[in-house]
């Protein structure tokens, strides 16, 4: 029966729930001591994402501390790359670095086909088993990042304020950049099926960068190979809720609706009847709540959330953050938060 399934899925499948269902970006880690405690015995994040036991222990961290509707898999969005050729590795303090940018054709020639099976089976196993281990109690999300925040990264070689190298290849060597963007295309839509097939029941695409584009520019190498992933998907995994999420995307959002998801992740900088407003009915919203809130008082994340809920009347809503839950935020006001989330019915009153 329906009712028994996540109440997450349900949610991001459009059908009637009894509240919206709460979990957060980057719930695992960051904030919560068990994960830090276990970050200093296993300093690579390499390692401790691609380890399946600890990918799968550090996922399930938040699981049993506040029992979220959704449980994601800890991993990153450049753990695919090196089934492309392209190594990396993730630098504490530094974030993303990758050994040798993609800065010519003949490096996009040379890219291989990703066959995540093959080059990230530790990812099925940590899928597999967490849809093992939380049953119904929460939907277990895949995610992936989208080919134009793919593409920054391996052009700029690491994270970059101005963009000014992928830029200068976006209107220098547009072709260049396409024939890449394509690629991470065909390759993203082949890990989400994967992910899927392996247990994922919600998948959710990090455009991260995307909002660095002009709506111009985002129409010509974001939106066409956001819209490619998704089309793929849908063609072997209709059922699926797919989630787009692009931080400082106050200037897209009505072309992200466009693209095929079924649900867009907002950021805290619109107002959350003012995004509705500016949807279609039929997609479905998340967030997005400011985490900045979860420094102050249990009241004032309280009332956010409320207020987020109500602004969501009448839609589709998986409450979230607008972004990541930031490093240093208090582990017990993480905690407030989903209470506070699972009990916003008994203040705000029936959704319907």
């Amino acid at each position: 029966m329906s009712d028994s399934l996540p109440l997450l899925l349900r949610a991001a499948r459009g059908e009637a729930v009894e509240r919206p269902p709460v979990w957060m970006m980057r719930q695992a880690g960051r904030y919560m001591k068990i994960y830090r405690d276990l970050r200093d015995r296993y300093p690579s994040f390499r390692e401790r994402s691609e380890n399946p036991d600890l990918s799968y222990e550090i996922s399930m961290q938040p699981f049993r501390a506040f029992k979220p509707d959704g449980v994601i898999l800890f991993s990153d969005i450049l753990t695919p790359l090196p089934g492309m050729g392209i190594d990396f590795d993730i630098i504490e303090s530094k974030g993303p670095q990758i050994g040798e940018p993609i800065r010519t054709i003949d490096q996009v020639n040379a890219l291989r086909p990703l066959l995540p099976g093959e080059s990230m089976p530790f990812v099925g196993e940590v899928l597999g088993r967490l849809r093992e281990s939380v049953g119904n109690e929460a939907a277990v999300l895949g995610f992936v990042g989208a080919p134009w925040t793919l593409a920054a990264y391996v052009v700029e070689g690491k994270s970059s304020k101005n963009y000014a190298v992928i830029k200068a290849m976006a209107f220098r060597e547009p072709e260049l950049l396409h024939k890449l963007l394509d690629h991470f295309a065909e390759s993203i839509a082949s890990y989400l099926r994967y992910q899927i097939d392996s247990g994922a029941q919600v998948v959710q695409m990090f455009d991260s960068w995307a909002g660095q584009l002009s709506p111009a520019d985002y129409d010509v190498f974001a939106a066409p190979y956001q819209k490619k992933v998704v089309d793929l998907v849908k063609q072997t995994h209709p059922d699926t809720p797919f989630i787009l999420y692009i931080s400082g995307s106050a200037g897209v959002i009505e072309r992200m609706a466009q693209t095929g998801v079924d649900i867009i992740s907002l950021d805290w900088t619109v107002d959350m009847a003012e995004a509705c407003a500016r949807l279609p009915e039929h997609i479905g919203v998340q967030g997005n709540v400011d985490p900045g809130l979860l420094f102050g008082t249990p009241q004032a994340i309280e009332a956010r959330i409320d207020d987020c809920v109500r602004k969501a009347r009448g839609r589709r809503h998986i409450l979230n953050l607008g972004h990541g839950i930031l490093p240093g935020t208090p582990e017990e006001n993480g905690a407030a938060f989903f209470t506070a989330g699972k009990s916003v019915m008994d203040r705000v009153g029936a959704l319907a």
